[in-house]
């Protein structure tokens, strides 16, 4: 088997100091504005911040990994262009990224930066991702969470460049890189502002009998009993009525998050070079608790033992795990 590299979220730079210390081989990270796919308040880094995190996960043997994983308006890739540069000067060890311009003006501009290529992207194909390969240079791509174990594996023999895949974390049911949901109501959008939901429209309103409803936009997205924790605001996970639904009902996908956890030997025999958390917007207990199970678990991995993975689902999305598409599909 491969060795397979344990690549984790870091929002903030306390985040990031958590990820280090508790074991990650590379954190991912972006900066303060609409060049990653985590642009929230509070979250990400300044300059400053990332010369400095780059800095401190270097001196523990750990990579950093900046997100560039939007898309640029028409006209507007000049912030774009300022963050690789930035990037570059820093020292990351590799940039992700989705639009094809980004990765055109890196692969010319800073050759001796890997490029990752994002979930974003989309690319689940083998033909797609050779062609990212091939004209951009690309070491690593970053599957859609829709592929099952021997759809990778097959994959796997088609392509000249490394696989990354998410182990733990958001489910991601809607296919990445072409969610809109969120800009039908804020005029924002994950791909190319990179906010879904933006704090700004979220509203929640608590009533008489307990209850609390959560709104975007001026939009009712979810309703709560009182004994119910509430639930942040985003589209695709709400609960809605309809003629033919007596009560609301989850009509994208309900609020569960991904674990593979039990998988992780046959991701590696599939071919899996580094397996990724998502949780850029959570917090570092969250961090420190999915990180240092995962190290442990890989560890073992590597050793030949059986891997003795703790109890995660304290750390799920409403207390819910799944394993999704990775171990069987029925849809398509």
């Amino acid at each position: 088997m491969s060795l397979a590299e344990l690549i984790c979220p870091a929002g903030t730079p306390a985040a990031l100091r958590t990820a280090v210390d508790a074991g990650a081989d590379a954190v991912y990270c972006g900066f303060q504005d609409a060049t990653n796919a985590r642009n929230f308040p509070g979250l990400n880094f300044t300059p400053d911040e990332m010369q400095a995190a780059v800095a401190y996960a270097h001196a523990k043997g750990t990579n950093v990994l900046l997100a560039l994983n939007t898309y640029p308006p028409a006209g507007q890739v000049d912030l774009w262009r300022q963050a690789a540069d930035a990037g570059a000067r820093f020292g990351v060890d590799a940039f992700i990224v989705a639009d094809m311009g980004v990765a055109d003006y890196i692969a010319r501009t800073h050759p001796q930066v890997r490029l990752h290529l994002s979930v974003q992207a989309a690319a689940s194909s083998p033909e797609a991702i050779r062609y990212y390969c091939e004209n951009f240079g690309v070491k690593r791509v970053v599957l859609p969470r829709i592929l099952t174990i021997p759809e990778i594996r097959q994959i796997r023999t088609e392509i000249p460049c490394e696989i990354e895949t998410f182990i733990f974390g958001n489910h991601g049911l809607m296919v990445e890189g072409r969610c809109s949901l969120t800009n039908y109501l804020t005029g924002q959008s994950t791909n190319m502002d990179g906010v879904c939901s933006p704090a700004s429209d979220v509203q929640y309103q608590r009533h008489e009998n307990g209850s609390m409803s959560s709104q975007l936009a001026g939009f009712t997205i979810d309703c709560f009993g009182a004994e119910e924790k509430a639930g942040y605001p985003t589209i695709c996970k709400g609960r809605y009525t309809a003629p033919h639904r007596k009560e609301g009902y989850y009509a994208f996908e309900e609020p569960v998050s991904l674990n593979l956890s039990r998988l992780l030997p046959e991701l590696i025999d599939a071919g899996v070079h580094a397996f990724k958390i998502e949780g850029r917007q959570r917090s570092k207990s969250y961090v420190r608790g999915v990180v240092t199970a995962f190290r442990k678990a890989v560890d073992d991995i590597r050793a030949g033992r059986p891997a003795d993975m703790a109890d995660l689902v304290a750390l799920t999305e409403g207390q819910k795990q799944t394993q999704g598409a990775f171990e069987t599909k029925k849809w398509r």
